[in-house]
């Protein structure tokens, strides 16, 4: 178990905190470390579940008090101690039971009488519902995802068990194996020795190939918490059509990534703002960045965040952040950030939370040290809060305009070979003038829309089918031509071209 957890909560006991509660889905980790700080601190411990009731912590199969399966019985049980000095009560799930007011009102008096006493009431839950009133008495201890040395230690004893019951074949080198540990980080304790066991499961075997395999086992636990969402991006830049100064942009930094690169006093890139064209290629550039670094894509899904009980959203809103720096190193993509953060750049109706979320993502921004760099799009310039605009908040802010020539023949050539069609057959200096004022995903768009009229035609896709697609499909550059000239206008002399 991480140290730093353990000397965290020894720290809050040793100063003489009566209640202290730790919110968390690894129980049995929370609990290792109560006893382990308690055990060095010299204290006893006494552990309550509602299905166990009351029993010594330090002792296996230790006898229950009578009648303290009931909270309240518990409760009163520790109100009845008046020299057990030096004791850590463990509580498992109680929150729930703080409903009835009698077992608050109890759990009040419990906090009271050992206040003094050098005894500590310790609360694990799995949700933090715990009562305002227990909250803002309470010392609120936020554990640690594990760390790459406790990951790796993780993996070896679950491969010795493994292999303790069904031999297995391990061959892996140790830079893969460096990859596979990195690749499971901002997982749970739990989650991660699950992603090992799926690996060797099927095939008896633990080799280079798992490496990608942990991945999709992480994208997948990692989707079920509704807030970080992972997104494949192109295998190579060469799947990604025009955005050339961006590519350069990127290319540059790609070493200050490195060790070296700090000795040198560089500091890692941090973030940048894409403003745009609604369908100019923003989301592609966003997955280019994951693509020209190798890094996995992770899509924040704000309106995941908002929660309609008092703090649960903030709350939210920092998981999705620790669980990214846990993750990393990724890029974190929030899209249409003004969408999310609307009520934070004008007087609100939401009591002030958007404005609350938004500064706590600011601050984050700012005070971060683990490799995460953030990706926010946006489309409406007027709906930003000026505070996500001023300098340092990002390393760069890219205008990403609709395609010029030289991309839109990228883009027709992309997106044909994707479909398995050979360019050469198409005249592509007429698609690309036909195309002007078009974005890429009007682009792919016509493409599919030919291939339609093509299949019901029982014919082959060809030029004319894609020029018929464009023409009949006006572009958002003319049906909405003046917010799009006041995009363009409004990024003169304030964003980088992308293009």
């Amino acid at each position: 178990m991480p140290r730093t957890d353990q000397a965290q909560f020894e720290k809050l006991i040793a100063a003489r905190h009566p209640c202290v509660a730790l919110q968390t889905y690894e129980e049995q980790h929370a609990v290792k470390i109560v006893v382990a700080a308690a055990t060095e601190q010299g204290k006893d411990v006494m552990i309550w579940s509602a299905g166990t009731g009351l029993r010594d912590g330090l002792v296996k199969e230790s006898a229950v008090v009578a009648d303290t399966s009931p909270a309240a019985g518990a409760l009163a049980w520790i109100n009845q101690q008046q020299y057990r000095a030096n004791c850590v009560y463990l509580m498992l799930d109680l929150a729930p039971h703080l409903s009835d007011a009698t077992t608050l009102r109890m759990l009040r008096d419990a906090i009271n009488h050992i206040d003094g006493m050098g005894c500590t009431l310790a609360l694990i839950d799995a949700s933090d519902e715990l009562p305002p009133v227990v909250r803002s008495i309470a010392a609120h201890l936020e554990l640690s995802f594990p760390g790459e040395d406790e990951l790796e230690q993780i993996v070896r004893s679950t491969l010795r068990e493994v292999h303790s019951r069904d031999r297995i074949n391990v061959e892996i080198s140790r830079d893969d194996l460096t990859a596979l540990v990195r690749n499971l980080r901002g997982l749970t304790r739990r989650q991660a020795t699950q992603a090992v066991l799926e690996t060797v499961s099927e095939d008896k075997r633990f080799d280079a190939d798992d490496v990608t395999g942990v991945l999709r086992t992480k994208r997948r636990m990692l989707a079920g918490t509704g807030l970080l969402e992972f997104v494949e991006a192109p295998l190579d830049m060469d799947q990604i059509g025009g955005l050339d100064n961006l590519k350069q942009w990127l290319a540059v930094r790609e070493r200050s990534l490195s060790t070296s690169a700090q000795e040198f006093g560089i500091d890692p890139p941090r973030g940048m703002l894409l403003l745009g064209v609604q369908g100019a290629g923003k989301s592609l550039a966003a997955k280019a960045v994951a693509t020209a670094w190798k890094r996995p894509l992770l899509r924040m899904d704000v309106g995941a965040l908002y929660d309609r009980f008092i703090g649960e959203s903030e709350k939210r809103l920092r998981e999705a952040l620790r669980q990214a720096e846990m993750a990393s190193p990724v890029v974190l993509w929030i899209d249409e950030i003004e969408k999310a953060f609307a009520s934070a750049a004008s007087t609100s109706n939401d009591g002030g939370l958007s404005r609350r979320m938004f500064g706590a993502l600011l601050t984050w921004m700012q005070e971060h040290r683990e490799p995460v760099f953030l990706i926010a799009t946006a489309n409406d310039i007027e709906a930003l809060p000026p505070e996500l605009l001023r300098k340092g908040r990002f390393d760069e802010i890219f205008f990403v305009d609709l395609p010029e020539a030289d991309a839109r023949r990228k883009i027709f050539e992309i997106h044909l070979r994707k479909r398995e069609r050979k360019v050469r057959t198409f005249d592509l200096d007429r698609l690309v003038a036909v195309s002007d004022g078009y974005s890429g995903a009007e682009i792919e768009q016509a493409i599919i829309a030919a291939l339609h009229q093509a299949f019901a035609d029982r014919d082959e896709l060809d030029t004319e089918r894609v020029v018929s697609a464009l023409e009949q499909s006006p572009p958002l550059s003319v049906t909405m031509a003046e917010k799009v000239a006041q995009l363009r206008a409004w990024a003169k002399g304030r964003c980088v071209d992308a293009g």
